[in-house]
């Protein structure tokens, strides 16, 4: 089982990385195109990197001959906290490095997107108010790290409860 998790926990991690890296820089020179389609991206990735636990969980079930529902959701925690990990080193290596600057970009950009679907100076203050508490939490290691996390790993938990109830079968002995 730990040989599963750590191998297609890497891949996935390597997958929702490399896919990060390469939408970061390019959001930097591009943000605007970035705010409409990152997320979708984003979490696109995410999705394409946790296909690894389905993988993972149909091998181990072949080589076994079987696994319970348990075993299922252990490969794919297992899968989803390395993933994630190396999605937050990933992340933090960016934001540190190469995009700085991105809360303040990111704010700009939505109260220009506010600004032209005609909300009001209220909303668009108190979507900033919202932001700036929001991103002050990235100026501690706790909440930059948390935050990371919590975009990546409720999803890996979510997939790896339904790959383990779509791929468990009874072991034949």
């Amino acid at each position: 089982m730990k040989k599963h998790i750590l191998t297609f926990g890497l891949l996935a991690g390597v997958i929702v990385s490399a896919f990060m890296s390469v939408s970061m820089i390019f959001a930097k020179n591009n943000p605007t195109l970035h705010m409409e389609w990152g997320e979708v991206i984003g979490y696109s990735s995410m999705l394409l990197a946790f296909s690894m636990i389905f993988v993972a969980i149909l091998r181990y079930r072949r080589e076994r001959g079987g696994v319970t529902f348990k075993e299922g959701l252990l490969i794919g925690l297992g899968i989803s906290a390395i993933a994630s990990a190396l999605y937050v080193i990933t992340w933090i290596i960016i934001y540190k490095n190469v995009y700085p600057d991105f809360p303040q970009q990111y704010v700009q950009l939505t109260v220009e997107k506010m600004q032209k679907t005609g909300k009001s100076a209220e909303d668009i203050q108190a979507m900033k108010d919202q932001m700036k508490m929001m991103f002050s939490w990235y100026d501690t290691w706790y909440g930059l790290v948390g935050i990371t996390l919590m975009e990546i790993f409720p999803l890996g938990v979510v997939v790896s409860l339904v790959a383990a109830l779509i791929l468990k079968r009874k072991h034949h002995g």
